[in-house]
């Protein structure tokens, strides 16, 4: 019985799975899994094989057709998402690691929230699955408005109070995340607040991804790193590489607190105290933000054009008799741009107004203010334990119908939060999608990194209904990223990284 608010009862039944880590091997070729079936169903059934019909079946009609003016987490919209959408069979590669069912997946909780009669939310936790075709079955069923991915257990989850000894179920593995969230920005942003974002604001998650990704890659050697948009404001960063997976809490609150500079509340007061000379990973930051510091924030978000602002910045600096000057001067040209005002601190300093100005101290307290203006502020609670549930990729934010996709890094400076697809222009686009639209010669293995052998190629009525939208690169992304980590898994070095992550210092 699952732990909710009100009863639910499950008819699945429990499978034995093999080792922890996929102890059965098969001789597959990974590429060979990621061809896709010749349907709109993207999972064949588990059953044993039948005769296909000579025509394919009827797909779901449309909401849109049928009536308009559904909401993105209207059940008739979710259950086509889920059917004809959603990547369960590369959700279930990436989470198992191994192309053939393991303790990886079926020993992974899963949280489902769920919408009943009243509209109340009841959130359904130690939900389990042995294989991609029965969570795809599960999800179809119940329909949640979105699902959480937590940790892998020493024991089926759903067993967990069948056992004698309560204490033995522990979380075992977890890729390390990390959460950030632009209202963490809200007194420092100045063209939106709260949940509204713009593509102005959202150059803040540009900055802290690139800051973060590049210190988990140079400093600790993470490899498999995917970051994927939250839907609304944020993003989340999954670091899936064995080494990660198997870190206990200490080493993810060491990993967490190495990459937290930020701290404190927004309510005034100086937010980034460090030491010097300043770390390495601190330099590179710095390199890495300069430039968006003089673009997105001082031309872009102009944070200190009132007077009021202006006092924060002022706040900041060590020197009382350079602030006073600093002031006078802003209040006798007032809307004096932060550009401006930014380079008035080293003018008014040279021309003498504090006789004991210590130039040292008003460089590094410029260097803190980039960093507090421009440093990633993590949800740091997030990364530090191993069984925090997140949120799954590709699920519909309730709020905005957006899909929660992969971020491809190497494009960073590319991706709009508003122009990411939304639920029912997918559908839309199904509904659009005809035999004499799209690409008859269009490569499947198109920057998938994968898929069918080279030079072969799917006809039109052979492809998956998500190959004829707008998530078709997001999903091939995530594909591509699924089979380098299967790869990797595969590799007989990457066995040892369980001995390498125990012995990991921090």
């Amino acid at each position: 019985m699952a732990d909710v608010a009100s009863p639910i009862h499950h008819g699945d039944g429990d499978v034995t799975m093999a080792g922890t880590n996929g102890d059965a091997k098969k001789d597959i070729k990974l590429e060979d899994l990621f061809d896709d079936v010749d349907s709109d169903e993207e999972f064949p059934s588990s059953r044993p094989d039948q005769t296909k019909p000579s025509s394919p079946p009827v797909a779901p009609s449309s909401p849109i057709e049928n009536g308009g003016g559904m909401s993105s987490s209207d059940p008739q919209v979710l259950r086509m998402f889920y059917q004809r959408l959603f990547p369960f069979r590369y959700l279930f590669q990436w989470l198992n690691h191994s192309p053939t069912p393991t303790n990886d997946f079926g020993h992974r909780e899963f949280a489902l929230t769920l919408n009943d009669a009243t509209g109340n939310e009841i959130y359904l936790r130690y939900q389990s699955y042995p294989t991609s075709d029965l969570i795809r079955k599960d999800i179809i069923s119940k329909l949640p408005t979105r699902f959480e991915i937590g940790p892998v257990y020493t024991t089926n989850p759903r067993d967990r109070k069948t056992l004698r000894n309560q204490s033995s179920f522990k979380p075992l593995a977890k890729e390390l995340c990390f959460d950030i969230d632009l209202t963490d920005y809200d007194d420092i942003r100045t063209c939106c607040d709260k949940a509204n974002i713009c593509l102005k604001c959202w150059q803040f998650m540009t900055m802290a991804i690139k800051v973060i990704d590049a210190a988990l890659r140079d400093d600790f050697g993470f490899k498999h790193i995917m970051w994927v948009y939250s839907g609304r404001r944020g993003a989340h960063a999954w670091v899936c590489d064995k080494k990660a997976r198997l870190m206990d809490d200490q080493k993810r609150r060491a990993v967490a607190g190495y990459l937290e500079v930020v701290r404190g509340g927004s309510h005034g007061g100086k937010r980034v105290n460090l030491r010097r000379p300043l770390h390495p990973h601190l330099s590179r930051s710095l390199e890495i933000l300069a430039p968006h510091f003089q673009d997105d924030v001082l031309d872009t978000q102009d944070p200190w054009s009132s007077s009021e602002r202006a006092e924060n910045l002022l706040s900041l600096l060590p020197d009382r008799a350079l602030n006073e000057s600093l002031r006078r001067k802003w209040d006798s040209s007032p809307g004096r741009a932060s550009t401006s005002k930014w380079a008035d601190i080293d003018a008014v300093a040279r021309s003498g107004a504090s006789k004991g100005l210590d130039a040292r101290a008003l460089l590094e307290a410029k260097q803190d203010v980039v960093l507090e203006y421009t440093y990633p502020r993590l949800d740091i609670e997030v990364s530090k334990k191993l069984n925090h549930l997140l949120k799954s990729p590709f699920v519909v934010h309730p709020g905005t119908g957006r899909v929660c996709v992969p971020i491809d890094t190497r494009r960073l400076d590319d991706f709009d939060p508003t122009a990411v697809p939304t639920v029912l222009g997918l559908i839309a686009e199904i509904d659009a999608w005809t035999d004499g639209g799209g690409d008859d010669d269009r490569d499947d293995n198109d920057g998938a990194g994968g898929g069918e052998k080279e030079g072969a190629r799917k006809s039109k009525k052979d492809l998956a209904d998500w190959e004829k939208t707008s998530l078709r690169p997001y999903i091939e992304f995530f594909r591509s990223f699924v089979l380098a980590l299967m790869r990797d898994e595969r590799d007989p070095k990457v066995k040892r990284e369980r001995e390498e992550a125990e012995g990991m210092e921090f």
